[in-house]
């Protein structure tokens, strides 16, 4: 069949486009990193870094992620932000493949939707885990649903990614095991959306990545241990709902914890507790505290299980109104730029030059735009699962907003309840939503309007 001069046009347009594509879109995804001089920091990040160099284990940092940041201090970590744009891009395109959504001038569109009202660029160019929480829900979406589209080494590298993604934090595997366990039940009703071999392999992942974090902090600290610190951050929660401060009331009487004597003057919040100026320092912190944290968290559960539930619920319910971006992005980092100046010496001097570091980062004009964004996506989520579940249309795009609704309930109730609600925890999932938004309006557009090029119904 001969090819007209119109599709031959159509074909060099469409080579352009992807030609642009390739080069622009990996470079505006990490734009507020070049724009910074320097990869976004945030408090945490230090500690994350420093665990290849203090050989322990300390709660929260995951040695995993540890590992990943080691790898790129030669290349002052711009290799680490270059992993996570074209993960990103990588993701996207895939989706949309699996989708039979897939064109160029669609995934750029939908790409720059995203940079420019979402967390997404903010995210990828910061050294965090909190990146890698959205994406590895595409990652194991495609794992279940996209076996009839994707190649063997998409599957593998879609499985490496999603297990890596569970190991760089304990609330990132809760949601995966999460959506596997609902997976799973909903596979009786759903037998032929739900392959048996895609839900096996994204269940192994958990196993994969929960093995994978296990032998790091071995190979780091000589220790057979699961990264420690879950037990003191749900206690820093309860205090802040004034579980705490009861339960030491009702006991402190009849019983010795080392918190009796402050039981009086605990901090109004779980950061002043944790992590400003207070008797836990004094106490010794972690290692001080531990095990009677521990204890006070399981036997207040029993002592108070009607308020506990009720302070889930009100928390989850905050958290998911919590989207605005950037908590913690600011110039008030000494940890991380203590780490920095005293294990990577040769990054120092960059880093303090960073527009961060002097202090000129301001997400007050940014939020204007992404909270009501990431508020009016998730209604929006629910609002096309609701339509499509009425309408009895459980295609592969249903899925995936069912899934990413799963997954912001997930996160919400297990960054809520363990630590409080937060900004950080809401923005680096919210954009997932606004993904799947902007596909269905982008599949809605394309299915109305036949004279598009690339016009086709799926």
């Amino acid at each position: 069949m001969s090819i007209t001069t119109d599709q031959l046009r159509a074909r060099a347009a469409g080579s352009l486009w992807l030609r642009l594509a390739a080069v622009a879109l990996p470079l505006l995804m990490i734009a507020p990193a070049f724009w910074n001089g320097y990869p976004l920091l945030q408090w945490d990040t230090g500690g994350y870094l420093a665990r290849w160099y203090e050989g322990y284990l300390v709660p929260s940092r995951s040695t995993v992620f540890g590992l990943y940041l080691h790898y790129g201090e030669s290349f002052g970590f711009w290799i680490n932000l270059a992993v996570q744009s074209l993960a990103t891009l990588w993701l996207l395109q895939l989706t949309l493949r699996v989708l039979s959504m897939m064109q160029t001038f669609r995934f750029v569109a939908i790409s720059l939707g995203l940079i420019l009202s979402t967390a997404l660029p903010w995210l990828a160019s910061m050294l965090l885990t909190d990146i890698f929480a959205g994406l590895s829900i595409l990652s194991l979406f495609l794992l279940v649903v996209g076996a009839s589209r994707t190649s063997a080494l998409e599957k593998i590298s879609l499985f490496v990614f999603t297990a890596f993604a569970a190991a760089t934090h304990s609330a990132t595997l809760g949601v995966l095991l999460g959506l596997c366990v609902a997976g799973w039940m909903a596979r009786p009703f759903l037998r032929e959306r739900l392959p048996l071999a895609g839900l096996a392999q994204a269940s192994l992942t958990i196993v994969a990545g929960g093995l994978m974090l296990v032998s790091a902090n071995y190979a780091l600290s000589g220790k057979l241990a699961w990264t420690p610190g879950g037990y003191g951050v749900a206690f820093g929660r309860m205090m802040q709902d004034g579980i705490v401060a009861r339960y030491l009331s009702d006991h402190c009487l009849r019983e010795r914890y080392k918190l009796c004597p402050y039981r009086n003057e605990l901090p109004a919040t779980a950061d002043e507790f944790l992590w400003g100026k207070s008797m836990f320092n004094t106490l010794g912190r972690f290692d001080g505290m531990n095990e009677e944290m521990g204890y006070i968290v399981v036997q207040s559960l029993k002592d108070y299980p009607a308020w506990q539930a009720g302070a889930a619920l009100r928390a989850m319910g905050q958290q998911l109104l919590h989207v605005a971006t950037g908590e913690g992005t600011n110039g008030w980092i000494p940890h991380t730029r203590g780490i920095i100046e005293r294990y990577v010496p040769a990054q120092a001097a960059p880093m303090r030059s960073a527009r961060q570091q002097n202090w000129q980062l301001d997400f007050t004009a940014i939020n204007w735009l992404h909270v009501p964004v990431a508020l009016a996506s998730m209604l929006a989520l629910v609002a096309l699962l609701g339509h499509a579940l009425a309408n009895r249309r459980l295609d592969e795009l249903t899925l995936l907003a069912a899934t990413v609704t799963l997954a912001l309930l997930g996160n919400a109730f297990i960054c809520a309840v363990i630590s409080g609600p937060h900004d950080r925890y809401g923005a680096r999932m919210a954009w997932v939503a606004t993904f799947v938004v902007l596909t269905a309006l982008a599949r809605r557009f394309g299915e109305t309007d036949p004279s598009r090029p690339d016009h086709r119904h799926s």
